[in-house]
């Protein structure tokens, strides 16, 4: 397994390939308004209309990391990627704030985390602007769920699949470049 790292959203390379029609799975956590998983469901069915929202559950504690007071990405990930579901994408939600190591950076603050590929992605509002927050929300969903499709981090500034580089930058992401359109395409998405 490699880490894909480049700053607050970034994947973790798997060695295994997804499988081409898939449901996605919204798995809100309790901490996150309803408001806000209706919004990315909404907005992520534009792209992919095969999305189910699972009943809200509780973070599980052995992902807190006490000395940081947060939650652990990849132990998220590790979470979601326990269900024997075939052909299913979990997406994580979350307002807690999340972290990942980043090179020697043991606990680095991110936006979200993927398999690249994968079946497991989670995303958080915690480093997110109060008021862009579910437009945010989604473009970091969306991210995280391209990376659970095989994309890498785009070099294109409007592209969903850009690399934060320790920043927020989902204002200036406008949709997918053409490259990943290509690539999500021939996954069965609606680009």
């Amino acid at each position: 397994m490699t880490v894909c790292a480049s700053g607050l959203i970034y994947c973790i390379q798997k060695d295994h390939k997804t499988e081409a029609a898939i449901t996605i799975a919204i798995q809100p956590f309790m901490d996150i308004p309803q408001e806000d998983i209706q919004y990315v469901e909404k907005k992520v069915k534009v792209f992919y209309p095969n999305v189910v929202v699972r009943p809200k559950i509780d973070l599980p504690k052995h992902t807190f990391y006490k000395s940081r007071n947060r939650y652990r990405a990849d132990s998220i990930l590790v979470f979601l990627n326990q269900s024997k579901a075939r052909d299913v994408v979990f997406i994580g939600l979350t307002s807690k704030d999340i972290s990942a190591t980043k090179g020697t950076n043991k606990d680095f603050g991110v936006l979200g985390l993927g398999y690249c590929p994968g079946k497991a992605c989670v995303a958080s509002t915690f480093r997110l602007e109060k008021n862009a927050r579910q437009e945010q929300l989604f473009k970091v969903a969306i991210h995280e769920l391209g990376h659970t499709q095989g994309l890498p981090h785009c070099k294109q500034k409007y592209c969903f699949m850009r690399d934060a580089e320790g920043k927020n930058p989902t204002n200036e992401e406008k949709e997918f470049c053409k490259d990943c359109k290509k690539h999500l395409r021939g996954k069965g998405w609606k680009l």
